[in-house]
């Protein structure tokens, strides 16, 4: 295996790059990450995920605009830096212009920790609000979900361990 630094911890500091680089070659972030997260979500349909999504929106959301549309889509790829993808389409309809909004979550994600998937919902939730990455997008993340950077950090992990010994659930 190559020692280069693992692309997904681009930005973190490089002692912590390379503690994933020895623990991805002893084939350890597995371990850790099934220590943490022992099983997968069940929300594998297209309504269950709406459903959830909504749920966490009308909990911390609930004067932002409506979600038409949540689903996984297998188009979504983690070589393009996206694991979720929010959408705001317009249309003209007579003399009214229609906005909707959607969330698409990359069907990497439906067979993760409840965890994982959470942390990419509100991701593409706090699009709704803040449009760019931030301080004020990073704080509504970490409003929605407490451990919102830890999440994130993991994700990049079980990444990093996929890309090498493939999923862990």
């Amino acid at each position: 295996m190559s020692a280069r630094p693992p692309k997904y911890l681009n930005g973190y500091p490089a002692e912590l790059q390379q503690q994933a680089l020895t623990l991805l070659q002893d084939n350890k972030i597995g371990e850790f990450l099934k220590k943490r997260h022992p099983t997968a979500h069940t929300l594998s349909s297209a309504n269950a995920l709406y459903d959830y999504t909504l749920d966490i929106k009308n909990t911390f959301l609930r004067s932002s605009p409506p979600i038409s549309k949540v689903i996984y889509d297998d188009k979504i790829h983690v070589i393009n830096q996206a694991l979720g993808l929010h959408t705001f389409v317009s249309r003209v309809q007579g003399n009214k212009l229609k906005a909707k909004k959607e969330i698409r979550i990359s069907t990497l994600f439906r067979n993760t920790p409840e965890a994982f998937l959470r942390m990419i919902v509100v991701h593409e939730l706090a699009h709704l609000r803040e449009k760019d990455h931030n301080k004020a997008f990073y704080k509504l993340c970490q409003h929605m979900e407490p451990s919102y950077h830890q999440l994130e950090f993991e994700v990049r992990l079980y990444l990093y361990h996929r890309d090498q010994y493939g999923d862990l659930w």
